[in-house]
């Protein structure tokens, strides 16, 4: 993957702010298992909670449904957060080495943004979003959770695409576990080629469709408090004059 200059990070928050409405966000961050043939003397640590051998290919993605970064390989029985803190990316993050700009304050918040959206399958950080939990939901944590999700849906979708051109993962990859991280990454270098060449905007008639914005919001893990606070703020600012928007509330109210 190319090294991203801060200019390319801005672009990126650009591009979720103006399409989401969801400020500094520089990211969307999840994980997505493929199907491959038990490799041999692997025990389990291939077999993931869907009952089938896997690798992971961990990605974040832009507003544009491209790849910003990805990890591809891991055992599939690793979860999506513990491939993300071993991950490359992560490791460059807290080494200061993603050459990210500066965070702009939230309007009226003294407190720094999270730089990607992620579900609750990750661990909640400074740098990483993800919903509040469904047992704790009012109006203000109910449109924090609508506008996180609309901005995550775009890895989703960026997922959807890849797997609806590359019919090599519609079934199990039937070689050997080198050679088939070696096809993953060939058609991440595809995807993100063919995503750089296209017009500005995506055909629509490509992008998946999921059933509403609800997720299952169930809190796997205690959340460190420096995430709590800027998840917080991030609440707190989308229920302000700055921070609403005007059809917000009779989003959330169709959704439940």
């Amino acid at each position: 993957m190319p090294q991203h200059k801060a200019q390319d990070w801005l672009r990126f928050a650009e591009g979720f702010n103006l399409s989401v409405q969801f400020p500094n966000c520089i990211g969307a961050l999840d994980g997505k298992h493929i199907r491959v043939k038990k490799p041999p003397y692997s025990g389990t640590r291939f077999f993931n909670y869907k009952q089938y051998f896997s690798i992971v290919l961990l990605a974040l993605a832009d507003s544009n449904y491209n790849f910003i970064m990805v990890d591809i390989g891991d055992y599939g029985s690793t979860s999506d957060a513990r491939i993300f803190c071993g991950s490359r990316m992560v490791k460059q993050l807290y080494a200061n080495q993603l050459a990210l700009p500066e965070p702009t304050r939230l309007p009226g918040s003294a407190g720094p943004p999270a730089p990607f959206v992620a579900d609750e399958g990750f661990a909640l950080t400074p740098h990483v979003m993800w919903p509040f939990p469904r047992c704790s939901l009012d109006v203000k944590r109910r449109i924090f959770n609508y506008r996180l999700t609309c901005a995550r849906r775009y890895v989703e979708c960026a997922f959807g695409i890849l797997f609806t051109k590359c019919w090599v993962f519609k079934t199990t990859i039937q070689i050997d576990l080198d050679h088939a991280t070696l096809v993953v990454q060939a058609c991440v270098i595809l995807h993100i080629t063919r995503i750089h060449n296209a017009s500005s905007d995506v055909d629509q008639s490509e992008i998946p469709t999921f059933p509403g914005v609800g997720l299952d919001l169930r809190l796997h893990r205690r959340p460190g408090t420096a995430g709590i606070s800027i998840r917080e703020l991030h609440a707190d600012f989308f229920i302000s004059p700055e921070g609403a928007l005007p059809w917000q509330v009779e989003a959330i109210c169709g959704s439940v």
